[in-house]
């Protein structure tokens, strides 16, 4: 019996963790929704849409370094970003945006598209003349210092003019913030 409800125990544990890690990840991503696609217009029927997100959350890779290197609140917490940042991911975006859009947030919503593949995003660009479309790729969010998160989000399109930077976020009370842009480049 002691050993069931310990189990019991265990899993309810796993899973509060799961969950919230989960809501930290669609936070996130509620606040780069928030930021990126203030400017973008309803999704209504025959409307050339001009920003969409890419459905993997993209592994955090050697780039990640180098902005730590350059940042002296990173270097202090040096070892636990990279902990992060040296793991592969294939997770999606899907639980994130189900969170966010269900029964909440429904204007924000009427402006973002299903999440896409690389493949779709050029197939949609490919039926259109115009090159304004845009793919958003959101790196898998890292959190470290009990209060920070430090995030890749790039802009990938057809034709040159890409854009890319790493969001530094910190968490007051119960909030995310944007607190810097850090490592910003463009193409």
């Amino acid at each position: 019996m002691r050993y069931c409800f310990t189990l019991v125990t265990a899993f309810l544990f796993w899973m509060s963790i799961s969950n919230a890690q989960e809501n930290q990840d669609a936070a996130i991503l509620k606040i780069l929704f928030s930021k990126y696609y203030k400017n973008e217009k309803v999704i209504v029927k025959n409307r050339i849409q001009y920003l969409y997100l890419y459905c993997q959350k993209a592994p955090n890779n050697e780039e990640t370094f180098e902005v730590i290197q350059k940042s002296d609140l990173l270097k202090k917490f040096a070892s636990e970003i990279k902990k992060q940042s040296a793991n592969s991911v294939s997770e999606d975006w899907s639980k994130e945006m189900t969170f966010i859009f269900t029964n909440q947030n429904q204007y924000l919503k009427s402006k973002v598209n299903n999440c896409i593949s690389l493949e779709e995003f050029q197939k949609t660009t490919l039926n259109t003349d115009k090159n304004y479309q845009r793919l958003m790729i959101v790196s898998k969010p890292m959190y470290f210092g009990e209060k920070y998160c430090l995030v890749k989000v790039a802009f990938y399109r057809n034709i040159e003019h890409n854009y890319g930077c790493f969001l530094l976020l910190e968490k007051t009370n119960t909030a995310w913030n944007i607190k810097e842009l850090l490592n910003e480049w463009d193409t």
